[in-house]
């Protein structure tokens, strides 16, 4: 594998490695923020804070593991031999990389959606229980007299 090419996969695998180990530990820790560029994004997970957080800490450990992977490619790729062994290198980190984080971003949606169904599943309190004081004041508080 001709140098400039193994330097240019060493510097992708590893800028991809750092934002996948970014993305995970503040997926883990529950500080990644909800957004349309980064972390688990699917219709479930933004549908709500809860099923966002949900998600990316279910999707934290395997992200991590993509990131160790291509990481791992990327150093290997800059102190290994410029032998075939790169090739190797390149495919197996490549293949570690994309798989593992389409396993974390499908745990994570599997994990926002029983988020979802678990709070859709819960009662929901009533406006007003008819006790309050100034029902005639409050709009929805009195059945509606025929």
């Amino acid at each position: 594998m001709p140098t400039i090419l193994r330097l240019v996969l060493a510097v992708l695998f590893l800028l991809v490695g750092i934002a996948l180990v970014a993305i995970a530990v503040l997926g883990a820790r529950s500080a990644l923020r909800r957004n349309r560029w980064v972390g688990v994004r699917t219709a479930a997970t933004l549908e709500s804070a809860p099923a966002w957080v949900s998600a990316n800490r279910v999707a934290a450990p395997p992200l991590g593991a993509a990131g160790g992977i291509a990481l791992l490619a990327g150093i290997t790729l800059v102190a290994g031999p410029p032998t075939a062994l790169a090739w190797v290198v390149t495919a197996v980190g490549l293949v570690g990389a994309f798989v593992l984080a389409g396993i974390g971003g499908a745990l994570g949606d599997r994990a926002a959606q029983l988020e979802t169904a678990s709070r859709a599943a819960e009662p929901q309190a009533a406006a007003c229980a008819g006790t309050c004081a100034g029902c005639d004041l409050i709009a929805g508080c009195r059945p509606a007299q025929a």
